[in-house]
């Protein structure tokens, strides 16, 4: 499957006091690209509150390898590495691309699915473990066991 790649875009408020991209915005921008995969296909804002169920993370990570400026035209992509077979845990990782050849930063989450009224982990619906399933899969991909 090919890999989802979603284009975002440098505003001046991004910028921080050393003229390259402040650090919490690729944290935003891989928000953003899982969200909108998950829209895309299907797994919606107005779903997760009408199913009270919505994603949390146990862990964000981030490495920074080459810096953005204001005028670059970057993009994030997504693919899941690991996940259990009925989606309620998963790990995703994000590369920010400057251009299309050279990594600015890679974004590891870990995450799950949390039920919002009882405040307690979850296994997704059908509806929302299949949106999840169309995400594409890293070559490294793992099945998680527990």
């Amino acid at each position: 499957m090919e890999i989802f790649s979603y284009p975002v875009f440098i505003r001046w408020a991004d910028i921080d006091a050393n003229n390259h991209l402040r650090h919490s915005v690729y944290y935003d921008w891989g928000a953003t690209c899982r969200m909108e995969f998950l829209f895309m296909h299907g797994v919606t804002m107005q779903l997760m509150e009408q199913i009270k169920l919505g994603p949390i993370l146990f862990r964000e990570e981030c490495v920074f390898r080459r810096e953005l400026k204001y005028g670059d035209t970057p993009e994030v992509s997504l693919e899941i590495i690991a996940a259990k077979k009925n989606y309620s845990r998963w790990s995703i990782r994000h590369n920010v691309w400057k251009d299309k050849e050279t990594v600015s930063a890679i974004i590891t989450v870990e995450g799950a699915w949390l039920d919002t009224i009882k405040r307690k982990l979850a296994v997704p619906p059908e509806d929302v473990a299949k949106g999840f399933a169309l995400m594409p899969k890293s070559k490294d991909f793992i099945w998680l066991d527990k």
